[in-house]
């Protein structure tokens, strides 16, 4: 049965009747239409972000003072008050060190510093889970029809962020209800620019994981039925890097190929070699996918262009084949253009890190749904990348998938959401950091 299906008279995981249930079903409904009906792109979430605030504030939620561009950092729980803050180093003026006290006005673009890692049970202190959900929207013209689709022409939520906010507001309104009764502190992060793959390291370089014990985050699956949750240990989702391909060739006219070198038939060659890596190269109980997406050569039907480019992207799921189909394809590159007298770079495009779970927060989570009465499904990894996957870099803990029994998948022009499926993650969220607390708690006494 999944947490939608429960009787009206019983009492939800975070304490409330039904009706009250009911009644924060609906606002969390209501939340998530007006975040979709104004989607913003990554490191432009500034109508987003100040109405994130605006809820928390209005629940009474501590807003970190991070100063960050868009984004929020908040907390609840032990020790949430701005003393506890400042004792753990989030004080406005010194939180993320240099990040914050220099903050950017967009999100960077490179990878941020290496941030503090401070052993909880070691100093003593009451333990700190993070929660997270991302806020940014996708360059894509919505073509659902609904009655709150996207009001701004060519930007949708067609990647389910504005249900993940929502849901991570839910969690923090069940969670600031008990806060005196928590076991520590639960930090929630709003995170921007997830869909550039900056957001993560951008928190993180203002301190966002500074004494952070774990971590747990959540992507909508819109093939999995509402009621049933994706967790796995191990690799979750995988490593996603772009590469750009130029050959250099000699133009000339069409019909004097030999005076000429054409690089169209040299990256046709390569293109082809390309597909070897994996068949080849990657073992039979390995994963991996070379895809290339992209190929633009030329001007004129009769004239042999002086250049090719081809872009595409690699998946990985393990460090070394990553770097494995990563050497092969520069090796390849380089031999094919060397065997026609050509000349040719490769240019890559740093993605994330796979996401791995903690095996044992994966095994919590699992258990923790199951206590909500939700189906747990081991479910295979994602191809996709995810920037989570630099949190759990640094901090152990799991990401999860949460069924939405959506009609298209990600990144559709018409990707929708069930909306049943928002208080049962909201409550789902609620009960990780609980009960993670409580479980760290014990472990630091």
């Amino acid at each position: 049965m999944s947490s939608g299906e429960r009787s009206g008279g019983e009492r939800s995981s975070g304490g409330w009747s039904g009706g009250e249930r009911e009644a924060l079903a609906q606002r969390l409904i209501a939340i998530r239409r007006q975040l979709h009906q104004q989607p913003e792109l990554s490191g432009e979430e500034v109508e987003t972000t100040a109405a994130i605030k605006r809820w928390l504030s209005e629940a009474g939620i501590r807003i970190i003072d991070s100063r960050l561009a868009t984004g929020v950092i908040a907390e609840i729980g032990g020790g949430g008050t701005a003393a506890g803050a400042e004792a753990r180093g989030l004080d406005g003026a010194v939180y993320g060190g240099e990040a914050a006290r220099n903050p950017s006005t967009s999100i960077p673009a490179t990878d941020a510093a290496p941030t503090l890692a401070v052993d909880g049970a070691a100093l003593g202190r009451l333990p700190v889970v993070a929660l997270r959900a991302d806020i940014d929207a996708l360059p894509i013209r919505e073509e659902t029809g609904l009655p709150y689709a996207s009001r701004i022409e060519g930007r949708m939520h067609a990647c389910g962020h504005d249900y993940h906010t929502a849901a991570l507001l839910g969690a923090a309104l069940l969670l600031q209800e008990r806060a005196a009764e928590l076991p520590g502190t639960v930090r929630l992060l709003f995170q921007p620019a997830e869909e550039r793959a900056k957001g993560a390291q951008y928190l993180i370089a203002h301190g966002a994981l500074e004494g952070v014990d774990a971590i747990f985050g959540l992507h909508n699956k819109p093939e999995l039925p509402v009621g049933t949750i994706g967790v796995r240990p191990g690799a979750m989702m995988a490593a996603a890097d772009g590469f750009v391909v130029e050959v250099e060739g000699i133009g000339t006219h069409a019909a004097s190929p030999e005076q000429g070198l054409d690089p169209i038939v040299v990256a046709a060659h390569m293109i082809t070699a390309l597909q070897t890596i994996v068949s080849r190269n990657v073992g039979a109980l390995e994963s991996a996918v070379v895809s290339v997406t992209r190929l633009n050569a030329g001007s004129a039907w009769n004239v042999i262009s002086e250049k090719a480019v081809f872009d595409g992207t690699i998946r990985t799921f393990a460090p070394e084949v990553r770097e494995r189909t990563r050497a092969r394809l520069d090796q390849i590159v380089r031999g094919v253009a060397s065997a026609f007298g050509t000349s040719a770079q490769v240019r890559w495009i740093q993605g994330p890190p796979a996401v791995v779970n903690d095996a044992h927060w994966a095994d919590f989570a699992a258990r923790t749904a199951a206590a909500l009465e939700l189906t747990v499904d081991e479910t295979p990894p994602s191809p996709a990348g995810e920037d989570f996957a630099f949190y759990l870099e640094r901090t152990p803990g799991a990401f999860l998938f949460v069924g939405t029994n959506g009609p298209h998948p990600w990144h559709h022009p018409a990707f929708d959401i069930d909306e049943e499926a928002l208080i049962g993650t909201a409550e789902l969220l609620a009960a990780l950091a609980e009960g993670s607390l409580a479980e760290l708690s014990v472990q630091s006494k």
